[in-house]
């Protein structure tokens, strides 16, 4: 028996929006789930568990902002089934905007549209609740998760279309990844230095304390520090993150080294500007902290961090140094 040609062109046509949805709603659920793992250790770590649902289930649904309240279950499932439902529509748009991206390749940047705008609308929900909300769910703390969510989405998008995926990212995977661990790898030496200095000092976590709470809670007075797991934590996450960053920079720059070595000039221009710049963040934190911490652990830190990183990248660019020395030759 013949099928008709309109019943055809309905199943092919009907199976990419299924897959659409199917797919927007997986990658949703993902990121929803991400965020409330996020908020679950965060508000475990600082002594108050299921206080970020229940606030803002009552500020949301019912107009109430008290910090002091009890937990509502009403409150938290409530607001547990708006933040899911708002996650699986971003992911149902995100899956629609990149299929249409695998058709028409201009459309790439809307998507980065996208997804900015994703950061940056959370953040400005927060703000938007009014100030009571911002002190108990800080705009940091609405970043890293949303930032965490839009990884694991990402991943899975790319993980469905893996073409574009590949075309996208194919000869800068590597590159990121060398990134990453460079940044990993700097980060962990620092954190290890503060950590050995620390506990010499017989103040264990002081160091991430103090510029945790000088960065979070406007902390200038460092005998009003009071250490917590939440501080630490937060200050943890953007310490690793600034070094991740770092280290990407550091290494798309190598990379375009490959094609032209004199651009390895701008690396150790790169690696100079970092030392100056955690010194002078500190300083623009507060300078009573940066005198409380002392300089030279901070400059002994940086210089470790650098010359850790400068040799995980040496490994990976053994050849880079004798075409360098070669184009500058040729230049001169």
């Amino acid at each position: 028996m013949a099928v008709p040609e309109q019943t055809l062109a309905n199943v092919v046509t009907s199976q990419p929006r299924t897959r659409v949805l199917v797919d927007g709603a997986v990658a949703g659920l993902l990121g929803a789930l991400t965020v409330a793992l996020w908020f679950l250790a965060f508000d475990f770590w600082r002594g108050h568990p299921l206080q970020t649902p229940c606030l803002l289930g009552e500020v949301i649904l019912h107009g109430k902002c008290n910090l002091a309240m009890p937990l509502h279950s009403s409150s938290i499932m409530g607001y547990t089934a708006l933040h899911f439902t708002a996650f699986i529509i971003f992911g149902i748009c995100g899956a629609w905007l990149l299929d249409v991206t695998e058709r028409e390749r201009s459309l790439l940047v809307s998507v980065f549209i996208f997804l900015l705008a994703f950061e940056v609308f959370f953040v400005a929900v927060v703000v938007f609740l009014g100030p009571a909300v911002a002190d108990a769910v800080t705009w940091w703390s609405v970043l890293v998760g949303n930032l965490l969510a839009t990884a694991v989405m990402l991943t899975y998008f790319f993980s469905r279309h893996a073409a574009l995926g590949r075309e996208l990212l194919g000869p800068w995977v590597g590159v990121v990844r060398e990134g990453v661990w460079a940044g990993l790898i700097g980060g962990s030496s620092v954190a290890v230095w503060f950590l050995l200095y620390d506990l010499a000092l017989g103040q264990p976590f002081r160091t991430p304390g103090l510029l945790g709470a000088g960065i979070f809670n406007g902390l200038r007075d460092p005998a009003n520090l009071q250490v917590s797991a939440a501080i630490v934590v937060g200050y943890t996450v953007v310490h690793f993150t600034a070094f991740i960053l770092f280290g990407l920079l550091a290494a798309f720059l190598l990379a375009a080294s490959e094609r032209e070595p004199l651009l390895l000039l701008g690396v150790f221009v790169l690696f100079a500007c970092f030392e100056v710049f955690f010194v002078g963040f500190a300083t623009l934190v507060a300078m009573s902290l940066v005198e409380a911490l002392g300089w030279w652990p901070i400059v002994a830190g940086n210089i470790m961090a650098a010359t850790a990183m400068v040799a995980f990248f040496l490994t990976r660019h053994r050849a880079l140094r004798g075409r360098m020395i070669e184009r500058w030759a040729s230049e001169t």
